[in-house]
C-alpha cells in the first residue's frame, strides 16, 4: 500500500509533466530512466529519492517544495469548495489550460467572463 506523501508526490508529478505537454518517455530521457519509472512515480508504486526529486524538479522548471504544495491542506481544501486534486490531472483539463493561455489576453478574459456566467460564478449567490 503506498503511502499517502508518495501518492501526492506522484499526483503532482503527472500534473507537472502533463501541464508542460511531456510524455512519460520525454521526461524520462531528461533525467536518464525508463519511462516505466516515470509510470512507477506518478502511481506511487516506488517511492521518488531525494536525488531523483531533485533531477525531476530540475527537469519540469519547479523547485523540489513543488512537490509538497497542498500536502497538510488537502483535505480542508476539498471541504471548502476547492477543486478535487483528480481534476487538474485530467488531460481534458490540461488542454484547456495550454490552449487558454495561448489566447491573446482580450479574448482570454472574454472567455474567462462567458465561463463564470455559464457557470454561475457571477451570480450573487456564488
Amino acid at each position: 500500500m503506498a503511502n499517502f506523501i508518495d501518492v501526492h508526490v506522484g499526483r503532482r508529478l503527472r500534473r507537472r509533466r502533463r501541464l508542460l505537454g511531456l510524455t512519460q518517455q520525454g521526461l524520462g530521457e531528461q533525467v536518464g530512466i525508463r519511462f516505466q519509472q516515470i509510470q512507477k512515480y506518478e502511481c506511487a508504486a516506488n517511492r521518488i529519492s531525494a536525488s531523483r526529486l531533485f533531477d525531476l524538479s530540475e527537469a519540469l522548471h519547479v523547485p523540489v517544495q513543488y512537490f509538497y504544495e497542498g500536502l497538510h491542506g488537502e483535505e480542508a481544501a476539498n471541504d471548502s469548495g476547492c477543486l478535487p486534486d483528480d481534476v487538474l490531472a485530467r488531460r481534458e483539463t490540461m488542454e484547456l489550460v495550454r490552449a487558454y493561455y495561448a489566447l491573446d489576453e482580450g479574448p482570454r478574459r472574454r472567455l474567462l467572463e462567458l465561463a463564470k456566467a455559464m457557470s454561475g460564478a457571477n451570480s450573487p449567490a456564488a
